[in-house]
């Protein structure tokens, strides 16, 4: 459910960017009511507190909001609060993000190695995923994993490419398990 909620908000605050052409404006708004919301857990549980009245909690968004953000930006977060899907506004806003990233072809690698790649070496594995995928940009993550053994395990959305030495190993066990010496 949370996310054809986030779809569904994420899809139409996506769409109203590009209609108004402010995808890249909306996109640093987003990034500066995630910090608020961070930097004033206050403000954040008085928006869920279930005790104020949701015309009150509207006006609040508009004070807060009205003339620091764009008018499609203080619409949408008052929508927000008056369908009640202010505890969905995280992954709305990760939905949009997403989307803006897909629009603009930089895509999220997940790179994992038994040990720190030098520079060089993530130079290298940038170079690779860019040449053999659509995006024109990547965002990349790396973490060490000494399980793995050796090789590289590298995921981008729902793709993974495994070539640790940690699968090779099992996939062999399960082969030589099925032999059967007769």
């Amino acid at each position: 459910m949370a996310k054809l909620v986030s779809k569904t908000y994420g899809e139409a605050l996506f769409e109203t960017a590009m209609e108004v052409n402010k995808l890249d404006l909306i996109l640093e708004e987003i990034e500066d009511i995630q910090r608020i919301m961070k930097d004033n857990p206050q403000f954040h549980k008085l928006l869920q507190h279930p005790g104020i009245a949701m015309p009150d909690k509207q006006e609040m968004i508009h004070n807060v909001f009205k003339g620091n953000v764009s008018d499609e930006m203080t619409g949408f977060l008052e929508i927000i609060i008056a369908k009640k899907r202010y505890k969905d506004l995280q992954d709305i806003f990760q939905y949009f993000i997403g989307k803006v990233k897909e629009e603009k072809r930089i895509g999220i690698a997940y790179v994992t190695t038994a040990v720190e790649l030098r520079e060089a070496q993530k130079d290298e594995v940038l170079k690779r995923i860019l040449d053999t995928t659509s995006y024109e940009k990547l965002e990349m993550h790396y973490d060490v994993d000494p399980g793995i053994i050796g090789g590289m395990i590298i995921r981008i959305k729902d793709r993974v490419v495994d070539s640790s030495i940690r699968t090779k190993l099992n996939v062999l066990t399960k082969q030589l398990m099925q032999i059967q010496l007769g």
